[in-house]
């Protein structure tokens, strides 16, 4: 019996935190064994916002770096760099005359950069839905994990499937979101603000290369209040997010010491936050040791690449061959 096949990435941008890992790589790696898996450094993607060329290789290897120390094993997997696949922006070039300026403006993402930055709204921008069709159609795939801010994203790829099978033929599943077994984590900011980030409240995200002493600071920081007046009161969300985080990474017995003393008003936040921070020093320090050391062999990164790309040419010249064909575009 084949496996689904199943396409995701990420952007070669910021340095992944908590949130990615816990959100992605964690069901990535959970899905290696099961699923057929295409997994890519978004380097393309990155271009809209035109990253200075001389950082664009360490962002890329870093992103590697940091998804096999997190798990992922490129020998099951394609993990490879968007940019090794022609076929995807032939395949971005064909989906183009399938997309239409008003469906294209009207994305939330695109009307929030233009918010961000108006002095750069480049045609990448506006068709970067087209370009993330492309690298889930390139393979085919049937599913794609994505978080609620790309579940549009995907909708318009589905579209973009049912629009080229009506007009030239069947050759594109309709992909429909993944999630491993239930919702996705959603992992809060420190400051009780939004999720982490990326690139905003940088104070308030745990990333996966920070030192023991930032990941000490940074919890200890952490949003709480004077604690529970009365027993079994409930939580404020921000203090709710400080528990969530000591679920992913502490003894469910730590866990349970403190929801207890919560309950019946003897909580110490300064304490909870102590243990908090050295477990999380105690997660973190063996993904971010593991990617230091890979990131300086820049040869096993470039064989992960390379063996990557193969993997997914072979799957992604096998459709762009197919997609010729029923357009019309194979003379000889």
């Amino acid at each position: 019996m084949s496996k689904e096949i199943v396409v995701s990435g990420i952007r070669s941008t910021g340095y992944l935190h908590l949130g990615n890992y816990f959100g992605a790589m964690q069901n990535y790696v959970k899905m290696q064994d099961s699923h057929n898996c295409y997994f890519f450094v978004a380097d393309y993607h990155s271009l809209t916002t035109h990253p200075d060329p001389k950082d664009l290789k360490a962002n890329v290897f870093r992103v590697v770096a940091e998804n096999v120390a997190s798990g992922l094993d490129p020998e099951k997997v394609a993990l490879y760099a968007q940019s090794d696949l022609p076929e995807i922006p032939e395949l971005y070039l064909m989906l183009n005359m399938m997309a239409y300026k008003g469906e294209l403006e009207k994305v939330p993402t695109f009307k929030d950069k233009v918010r961000q930055q108006p002095e750069n709204v480049n045609a990448g921008l506006l068709t970067y839905p087209v370009l993330m069709a492309a690298d889930i159609m390139i393979h085919r795939a049937v599913k794609v994990p994505v978080g609620k801010d790309q579940e549009q994203h995907l909708e318009m790829a589905r579209n973009f499937a049912h629009r080229f099978n009506s007009r030239y033929g069947e050759l594109f599943p309709e992909p429909v979101p993944f999630n491993f077994g239930s919702e996705l984590v959603k992992i809060p900011s420190l400051d009780g603000a939004g999720k982490m980030s990326k690139s905003e409240n940088i104070n308030a995200t745990l990333y996966l290369a920070d030192d023991d002493d930032t990941i000490r600071k940074k919890v200890m920081k952490a949003k709480t209040d004077s604690g529970p007046t009365e027993p079994n009161s409930e939580m404020p969300d921000f203090i709710q997010n400080v528990f969530l985080l000591m679920h992913l990474v502490s003894n469910p017995a730590t866990v349970d010491t403190y929801r207890s003393a919560y309950n019946n008003c003897t909580i110490r936040y300064g304490d909870m936050k102590k243990q908090l921070a050295e477990d999380m020093v105690a997660f973190v320090r063996p993904i971010r040791e593991r990617a230091a050391e890979l990131q300086q062999d820049e040869a096993q990164i470039q064989r992960i690449l390379k063996q990557g790309a193969e993997k997914a040419r072979e799957s992604a010249s096998k459709t762009i061959s197919e997609a010729r064909k029923l357009i019309g575009i194979n003379y000889y």
